[in-house]
């Protein structure tokens, strides 16, 4: 392993010697040494030193003599313009705070008092060691949520989702309330946290709350805060998730299932920006986004009276309706590549490197009610139940299979109807009635156009028009 280097500038020889036979003592570095400030910095501008201990008193001319004193605060100063980004110790025979907090506001990573002791240089060395490795995590750890929430992220190429992507690139620097809809498991949280971390409130906090997965009682403190005393368990004051999310973003999902008694609160929040925690006298102002989510019908919540309609329209300036996964079937094969890669890396040592023509299309005519959620699991559980480099027919849940046998309904010819519209129910209608065809014929198209009595060009055009393939 390379040994890190270590640069001690200090214009006293027997300082600097001593502090070089310190660091020969420990495993893993390798001492260099400079009697001034330009010598110094000439050093550490040609070579890559992890650490770099400066004493804060540095004569010119390098022997402790007068001459124009010279200062660490010089030296930090002139190695940040250079580009020094090496963890930078002072050192002084004066233990002065004033001199502490100077050297460390300008960017040292520690300050320490002469004489220093080998154990003392020790765990100075760890310590920023430590500080600096944290950091590096630290923003690796910020790439990755930004990555991961990035428009590169979501995994879709289909039109809709496409629009969605536009409209959150056109919305992300405002401070717009948005309301993002759509059936569970289409990705809502996903979509409103892509807003969040493409916007300029990305390194503020992203805090989100299940409106229904919190008693009532206990809603009202988790959003606005309490103070110690305002009701039998509060024990200590608590900051709400407004507070928390200050400057940031507040995701408030399913908000249908947000009781009557908050909806009039969060109103107020809305209008007045600023909330008012439970049993405090006092406001406090808040900045914040509010993204909320719903799988339900808010307007036919406001006509049942279960949702207030002067809220409705505060939250729903801007709308984004995900659609649910039969609706943009182009995304299918990419979200089942997508999970096969995810979960490759998770379920060691398999490594499946695709799905069979035949499980695929069992998968490609699946209505998917779950959705992204539902394909998710179901790849997952295949990953884990295969014994082959492929997922096979048998490896998905046989619910999944009931496209091969169709209902009685179906065979009967009857459809029911979501809407009126005899266009988009014709469409529907056909296009379950190649699904059928393709499965019972186990993906043999000529064999499919002879059972649908149309031709095979006119099968495979209807085919790529509903997105449909083997």
């Amino acid at each position: 392993m390379a040994k890190k280097r270590v640069l001690i500038i200090d214009d006293e020889f027997e300082i600097r010697s001593l502090l070089g036979k310190y660091l020969e003592k420990m495993k893993g570095y390798e001492p260099s040494l400079a009697k001034d400030l330009d010598e110094g910095l000439a050093l550490a501008r040609n070579n890559n030193f992890q650490h770099i201990l400066c004493d804060y008193y540095l004569s010119p001319n390098g022997n402790g003599t007068s001459g124009r004193e010279q200062t660490a605060t010089e030296f930090i100063r002139r190695a940040k313009a250079a580009g020094i980004n090496s963890n930078i110790i002072v050192m002084s025979g004066k233990a002065e705070v004033d001199m502490a907090v100077q050297v460390t506001n300008m960017g040292a990573v520690d300050y320490l008092a002469k004489p220093i002791t080998f154990a003392q240089l020790e765990f100075a060395l760890r310590r920023a060691e430590e500080r600096e490795k944290l950091y590096k995590e630290n923003v690796k750890l910020k790439r990755q949520v930004e990555e991961k929430y990035s428009f590169s992220s979501i995994v879709a190429r289909s039109p809709q989702m496409e629009r969605i992507f536009n409209v959150i690139e056109k919305v992300k620097d405002y401070k717009t309330t948005v309301l993002v809809t759509g059936e569970s498991g289409t990705g809502k949280e996903l979509v409103s946290r892509a807003l969040h971390f493409n916007s300029i409130r990305k390194h503020a906090p992203f805090v989100a709350v299940n409106c229904g997965g919190i008693p009532e009682n206990l809603l009202e403190s988790e959003l606005f805060g309490h103070v110690k005393g305002a009701f039998t368990d509060a024990v200590r004051s608590k900051k709400g998730l407004f507070e928390e999310a200050q400057g940031g973003t507040l995701f408030l999902d399913e908000i249908g299932e947000l009781p009557l008694s908050l909806q009039v609160k969060l109103l107020r929040v809305l209008q007045e920006q600023e909330i008012r925690p439970v049993g405090d006298t006092r406001t406090i102002k808040v900045d914040v986004r509010i993204v909320a989510a719903t799988a339900r019908d808010l307007g036919e919540l406001v006509r049942q009276g279960r949702f207030r309609e002067d809220l409705f329209y505060r939250i729903n300036v801007l709308t984004m309706v995900i659609p649910p996964l039969r609706e943009r079937r182009e995304d299918i094969r990419l979200l089942i590549d997508h999970f096969i890669k995810k979960y490759n890396e998770v379920i060691k040592p398999k490594k499946v490197t695709g799905v069979s023509p035949e499980a695929m299309q069992v998968l490609m005519n699946y209505r998917w009610p779950g959705n992204v959620r539902e394909l998710e699991n179901v790849i997952e559980r295949a990953l884990v139940l295969t014994e082959h480099d492929t997922i096979q027919l048998e490896d998905l849940p046989l619910n999944l299979h009931s496209i091969e046998m169709p209902s009685h309904t179906e065979e009967k010819g009857e459809f029911v109807p979501e809407t009126l519209s005899i266009k988009k129910n014709a469409k529907k209608l056909e296009s379950r009635l190649i699904s059928i065809a393709l499965a019972k014929t186990k993906g043999n198209k000529t064999q499919a156009a002879q059972l649908l009595e149309i031709s095979l060009p006119a099968l495979l055009y209807k085919m790529k028009e509903y997105g449909l393939t083997m």
